[in-house]
């Protein structure tokens, strides 16, 4: 076998390993200009308040708003086994797990589909946030039902 064909196989079996190594579930990037939001169909332009779901063996699903994905899951929509979600920390435009996130409702926020809601990694994310001050916290089963947002913190 000649070394161009062999370092060519090497590389392969080296992203096989990576893409099956079963470590928890990461965030996807986001391409703001292509990936539309599952629930509306918009563009999911803004970052600070997009949330997507991955789950092993699965395209990434994308919302453009904290409300699309509410009502996603509240009108019967499904979610693949595994499935972990990632809400964008309005704050930082980092993804954080949506099931240690913070969530607030800012009656004067306008977000792209109007549920004025947004999350942060933490408090001391919230309370950094300008934008955030005088929301009102809303529950995580508001958003994911009782159940709360699935995947491991």
């Amino acid at each position: 076998m000649r070394a161009g064909a062999l370092r060519a196989h090497l590389a392969a079996l080296t992203l096989l390993v990576a893409a099956c190594d079963g470590g928890a579930p990461r965030p996807a990037e986001l391409d703001t200009r292509h990936e539309s939001c599952r629930f509306c169909r918009m563009t999911v332009s803004e970052r600070p308040f997009a949330a997507q779901v991955v789950a092993p063996g699965e395209e990434p699903v994308f919302f453009d708003d904290l409300g699309c994905l509410r009502d996603f899951l509240g009108s019967g929509g499904k979610l693949p086994t595994g499935a972990t979600i990632f809400v964008a920390d309005h704050r930082t435009g980092e993804w954080v797990s949506g099931a240690t996130a913070l969530y607030t409702e800012v009656p004067t926020l306008q977000t792209p589909m109007a549920s004025h809601l947004v999350a942060h990694a933490d408090v001391a994310s919230r309370d950094a946030d300008p934008t955030a001050a005088g929301g009102l916290p809303v529950a995580a089963a508001a958003i994911f039902g009782p159940s709360g947002a699935p995947g491991t913190p």
